[in-house]
C-alpha cells in the first residue's frame, strides 16, 4: 500500500533539494532525480529559502498544429490540487511564454505549491509580487496561444533534454530550491526518506571533523566509508 501523500510531504519538508538526490542516488537511481536545465525564476531568481514540495500534477502541452491530440474541457489551472506542484511540458520549439501571471493567480487560490515549467515563463513580476514559487527553462514575453495550446492532464511527460531520458509521473513527489528540481518517484519515497537521515548524520560529522582541522579524505573514510 503506498503511503500518504500528506505525510510523505510533510517528512520531506525537512529536507532539500540535493538531500533528496542523495537518498536516490543511495538506491542507484539515475542523475539522483535530477532534472537538469530548470531555474528558480521566483520569488527572486537563484535566491532565498524557498522551497517546493509536492506532487506533480503535470500539464502536457502540444504544437497548436497538432490537430490529432486530445483538447482539454476548460482550464487545467482550475483543476490543479491542494499542494500540487503543476509540472508543465512545452513542445519544441520553446520561444513563446506557456505560463503567466494569471496562472499563478489562479493557483494560488487553489493553494498550489508552486509551478515547474519546462519550457518559458512570462510575467515575472506578477509571479514575484505574490510570492509564488516558479521555475522554468528560461523567460519570454510572448503569450503561447498561437504556437501551443494544453492537451492532456495528469500524463506522463517527458523532460526536453538532449541528456536525459526522464519522465514526470502524476503524483511523482517534487523537491525544487536553487539547487534545482528532483523527481522522487512515489514508490521510492518511503526508501528515499529512510536513506536521507544516515547520509545526512555522515555528512554533519564530516563538517564537524573539518573545522576542527581533520583532512576530507580522512574525515571521508571515517564517516562515508571511502
Amino acid at each position: 500500500m503506498s503511503a500518504d501523500p500528506n505525510n510523505v510531504i510533510e517528512r520531506l519538508q525537512k529536507w532539500g533539494a540535493c538531500d533528496v538526490a542523495d537518498g536516490l542516488s543511495k538506491l542507484k537511481y539515475p542523475n539522483g532525480g535530477f532534472l537538469e536545465g530548470l531555474t528558480m525564476y521566483s520569488p527572486e531568481f537563484q535566491a532565498g529559502e524557498t522551497k517546493i514540495v509536492g506532487q506533480a500534477f503535470t500539464v502536457k502541452f502540444v504544437p497548436k498544429s497538432d490537430t490529432a491530440s486530445p483538447k482539454l474541457q476548460g482550464n487545467y489551472i482550475d483543476q490543479v490540487p491542494s499542494r500540487g506542484v503543476i509540472f508543465i511540458s512545452q513542445p519544441l520549439p520553446q520561444v513563446n511564454a506557456v505560463y503567466g501571471g494569471l496562472m499563478t493567480l489562479r493557483a494560488q487560490a487553489l493553494d498550489a505549491a508552486g509551478v515547474v515549467i519546462d519550457g518559458r515563463v512570462r510575467d515575472l513580476n506578477e509571479h514575484r509580487s505574490l510570492k509564488f514559487p516558479v521555475f522554468a527553462k528560461s523567460v519570454g514575453t510572448t503569450a503561447g496561444g498561437e504556437v501551443c495550446r494544453p492537451s492532456e492532464m495528469n500524463v506522463p511527460i517527458r523532460l526536453n533534454s538532449d541528456t536525459q531520458d526522464a519522465w514526470i509521473n502524476p503524483g511523482d513527489y517534487i523537491i525544487a530550491d536553487l539547487n534545482g528540481v528532483v523527481r522522487l518517484p512515489q514508490e521510492l519515497a518511503e526508501q528515499v526518506l529512510e536513506a536521507i537521515p544516515p547520509i545526512a548524520e555522515a555528512d554533519a560529522k564530516c563538517a564537524e571533523g573539518i573545522r576542527a582541522g581533520r583532512t576530507v579524505q580522512d574525515v571521508f573514510k571515517e564517516y562515508r566509508g571511502r
